[in-house]
């Protein structure tokens, strides 16, 4: 039978991380994502398995560590919360430029500028349209319970290897602070060297091999036309992982009248809303994305013939939304209710949304 513990949010990460053989995390404290450093600094992996476990002295500089670490294809990661993470967009974007396997946890506060540190899903944009420059993308995955800030932590670094490219576990305070039973993953040992390239080719700075030359990683290319060509190849893998890796959960979807669409504890707070509505005859059904990018636009567009109208849902001012209205495309009303700066919708106000917005035009 599985271990299973009644722990935080931000802890599920920092014990998963050691449980799927994490080689090294590189992080900078900031509420309300602290216990991640302060539960690996406390548990000492580095005496059982060689994790490597530093306080940066920036966000600036723990992102740059990770670039290191990822260049010699090594399991690494960092976590911080939304200006911590404004700090780390560059490097993200090198790291991206690099095609570099990597985690990042943002645990999501209110803005902008330092504003609270209460939660919020203000950073969908910075995440999901890319926070750095240029035009890369990363695999975001928005967990909504305890139990799947745990599971994501193994599945990003695989989706990360899979595609060798940066992959954003995007929580907010909420999940970050609540407790709840979690199931721990299994053990998994750290990779050798000999493992890495078996597992994902031979690109890792690990030093010169008989078969081959030392490589060279870098995000930079002067060429125009060289670098036109490697954009190119980004965007043809961007679509490899639109066409594979949308993970989705519908509640109630299938004769839904309208629907919600939410993600992360907005999702958990709009379940019973959707309970509430059903109560009241209404019916409405839940969309919940898991990977905001990729974005399950074609579940959303499969539910349209029989949808009167579908409302979002955020702890924002309106970010999410714009995705939806592009896979819509005006065939039904979309609207929108947030609350924003660290407020948390509760479900009656949502159900009260449904009905204003919705049912009563």
């Amino acid at each position: 039978m599985a271990e299973k513990i009644l722990m935080k949010g931000n802890e599920a990460i920092a014990v998963a991380a050691i449980r799927c053989g994490c080689d090294g995390y590189f992080g900078y404290p900031i509420t309300p994502q602290s216990e991640i450093l302060e539960t690996l600094t406390e548990m000492r992996p580095w005496d059982e398995t060689g994790m490597v476990v530093l306080q940066a002295e920036s966000e600036t500089a723990s992102i740059n560590m990770v670039y290191g670490g990822g260049a010699c294809g090594k399991k690494v990661m960092t976590s911080s919360s939304s200006p911590g993470v404004s700090l780390m967009c560059e490097g993200i974007s090198y790291i991206a430029g690099a095609e570099l396997p990597c985690l990042l946890v943002n645990v999501v506060r209110g803005g902008p500028g330092l504003g609270t540190i209460q939660p919020s899903q203000s950073d969908y944009f910075q995440a999901v349209k890319g926070g750095g420059h240029g035009d890369y993308k990363m695999i975001v995955l928005a967990p909504a319970s305890v139990q799947e800030m745990n599971d994501f932590v193994d599945m990003g670094f695989e989706l990360a290897f899979k595609y060798r490219n940066p992959v954003m576990i995007l929580s907010d305070g909420i999940i970050g602070q609540m407790m709840e039973k979690v199931e721990l993953s299994p053990m998994k040992p750290r990779w050798t060297d000999e493992e890495i390239k078996k597992l994902h080719g031979s690109w890792a700075t690990t030093g010169k091999d008989a078969d081959r030359n030392y490589n060279l990683i870098t995000s930079l290319d002067l060429d125009a036309a060289r670098q036109e060509k490697f954009n190119q190849k980004l965007q043809a893998k961007y679509r490899e992982i639109e066409k594979n890796e949308v993970r989705v959960e519908q509640t109630l979807c299938d004769d839904a009248e309208y629907l919600i669409v939410a993600y992360g504890s907005s999702a958990r707070v709009s379940q019973k809303a959707m309970e509430l509505a059903h109560e009241e005859g209404i019916k409405v059904g839940l969309l919940r994305p898991i990977t905001l990018y990729p974005y399950p636009t074609a579940q959303i567009q499969a539910l349209l013939p029989h949808l009167k109208g579908i409302l979002t849902v955020e702890m924002s001012a309106g970010q999410m939304i714009e995705d939806v209205r592009l896979a819509v495309e005006g065939k039904v009303p979309v609207e929108f209710y947030g609350r924003a700066g660290g407020m948390i919708p509760s479900p009656e106000e949502v159900l009260e949304a449904i009905k204003t917005k919705l049912v009563k035009k």
